[in-house]
């Protein structure tokens, strides 16, 4: 049986997209912010690049070209056997937009389906699983669904599935009524017709836009275009394709494996911080050589002659330690920490469900509890920075100009002086910490 041709699209967004994520992203790009010791996108390419027939994978997007020269240049060594590339919008287009104006790079070469995955996600993948469902349905188009509570349905986009036949009866983009608990993931499998669907839905649109009396015709132009208005430029891939495809009985619904498979979005800096949380867990029943082993690769010893392994019981996985990190052995770290290039960690350190970035420097008897601490920052002894242990499912880090109880986060640069505590904050880059501080945004 030959096998299906396959193409991979991750949708980056641009530097306008990802506000709530600040302050991590002044200093890097959302897609590039580092998860369970990866960049963000790294995940969705990695899953996409070991799927049987994939033969590229393209990421759409407004960033500046060269944003993602070198995350392109590691993962196409890596996944030598696909071709990666990064084509830039001319400006936002919307989910949908960015697909269709980029519609011949993507059918070039012919491929038979092509997955579209949102970059702000973590997730399992079950690519594989979500094509042969679709190839079992023969459907137009599937997308992947996930169950959730109901009191957080309206904050997605809500599904209703036929149970016997998969078939997506109504598809609806954060309802106000909650009619079931099964959300769209932001991962979808298409074939090559969906473009015909989008030129439908841009026909209609333009339509409705001359009536009213906001869009002029362009001379001798017969293809469908983008630009409907001043106002509207995007096409939403959600509400204006999926919606047209559910209504033609065209689009199907692979739901996730409970407990099994993980889904959750990536909107505000503290969301990394489950998401962290949920790869390494994953990785450590899934992926073990994508996590670190104990003990650490470089340790420092209690003596010049104490073997490398010295405090090994310190480290608790799952674990991401990068080989150039030095830990004391008397430090206890993990479950769930990633810890960048270059961390110098003291004697009697605590650190558990964290994201240490590079260059950081944490010194003896400090705790680290649900944080990221940025880059080049610097932690006192017996400091603290602690946020609030429950996972936040809120999509804003403040609410009323207080911060939601969630990850502590501080930006690049930051000193904490020793013996003070900084609980639940946002802390912006190059400050210095001098006293304590609780549920507060430092600028």
């Amino acid at each position: 049986m030959a096998v299906t041709s396959l193409k991979g699209v991750v949708l980056v967004g641009g530097p306008s997209v990802g506000t709530r994520f600040r302050p991590l992203s002044m200093d890097v790009p959302k897609p590039l912010f580092p998860i369970a010791g990866s960049p963000m996108i790294y995940h969705h390419v990695a899953a996409l690049a070991k799927v049987p027939g994939m033969k590229e994978i393209l990421l759409i997007g407004f960033f500046e070209n060269n944003v993602f020269d070198r995350f392109l240049t590691s993962v196409q060594m890596e996944f030598n056997h696909v071709s990666i590339r990064y084509l830039r919008e001319y400006q936002a287009l919307g989910t949908g937009g960015g697909l269709y104006h980029f519609r011949d790079e993507i059918l070039r070469g012919a491929p038979d389906l092509f997955f579209v995955l949102n970059a702000d996600i973590a997730s399992s993948f079950p690519l594989e699983q979500l094509l042969e469902f679709h190839e079992a349905k023969r459907a137009a188009a599937t997308l992947m669904g996930i169950q959730v509570e109901r009191s957080e349905v309206h904050k997605y986009g809500s599904i209703i599935v036929s149970p016997e036949t998969s078939e997506v009866l109504h598809f609806v983009e954060k309802p106000e009524t909650v009619l079931t608990d099964i959300i769209s993931c932001g991962i979808y499998l298409f074939d090559r017709n969906i473009f015909g669907v989008m030129a439908l839905s841009i026909e209609s649109r333009r339509a409705k836009a001359m009536e009213d009396g906001v869009f002029e015709q362009p001379v001798n132009d017969s293809r469908p275009s983008l630009l409907l208005s001043s106002s509207d430029e995007r096409i939403r891939l959600e509400e204006d394709v999926l919606s047209l495809l559910a209504a033609d009985k065209k689009l199907y619904c692979y739901i996730g494996v409970p407990r099994k498979d993980f889904w959750m979005q990536i909107k505000t800096g503290s969301s990394t911080i489950p998401a962290n949380r949920m790869y390494m867990q994953h990785f450590k029943s899934n992926h073990p050589r994508r996590l670190s082993s104990v003990p650490t690769p470089l340790s420092v010893a209690a003596s010049p002659t104490a073997p490398a392994s010295a405090g090994a019981s310190g480290l608790i996985p799952p674990l991401h330690i990068h080989p150039s990190a030095t830990i004391h052995p008397s430090a206890k770290i993990g479950p769930n920490v990633s810890i960048g290039p270059r961390v110098v960690i003291g004697r009697g350190v605590r650190v558990k469900d964290a994201i240490i970035l590079d260059n950081v420097e944490i010194k003896n008897d400090a705790c680290i509890l649900n944080a990221i601490i940025g880059w080049d920052s610097r932690i006192g002894t017996w400091a603290r920075v602690e946020g609030a242990p429950t996972e936040s499912v809120q999509l804003n880090a403040t609410y009323k100009g207080m911060k939601i109880p969630s990850a502590a986060i501080l930006g690049k640069d930051v000193t904490v002086a020793d013996e003070t505590v900084i609980r639940n904050c946002i802390v912006l880059p190059h400050k210095e910490l001098k006293s304590s501080f609780h549920n507060e945004i430092l600028m």
